[in-house]
């Protein structure tokens, strides 16, 4: 099992910032993805970024590029997200994901979600 435990979210006027962090411990595995996705009520969860195990690699949604940025500590184990320019419609409750494969079988953990609210 891995746990994940995300911190940072908050309230905030448009145009501010916020930097949420998410926190695995657990089971440790050689090679993992981490992610961000976000939920509004009555919505389906939607992808915000990823990025790889080398953090090399990253992808954003087109409705963040160029605001938001995900890194990644793989000594902490921890993950972030930098949200600049924030905008009303970011407000969301903002999920962690943790996947990885070992052999042919997939490992997907969920944190519980930090609430982001952006007021205009």
């Amino acid at each position: 099992q891995v746990q994940l435990v995300e911190s940072g979210g908050g309230f905030v006027q448009a145009g501010g910032s916020l930097r949420l962090s998410c926190a695995a411990s657990g089971r440790t595995f050689n090679s993992y993805i981490m992610s961000w996705f976000r939920q509004v009520p009555g919505k389906e969860r939607e992808f915000v970024a990823t990025i790889s195990e080398s953090g090399r690699n990253t992808q954003y949604a087109d409705s963040v590029k160029g605001r938001f940025t995900i890194s990644r500590d793989n000594v902490k184990n921890t993950v972030y997200l930098q949200m600049n320019s924030l905008k009303p419609e970011d407000t969301a409750v903002y999920y962690c994901n943790f996947q990885a494969t070992v052999g042919v079988r997939d490992y997907d953990y969920w944190g519980q979600g930090t609430q982001v609210t952006v007021s205009s």
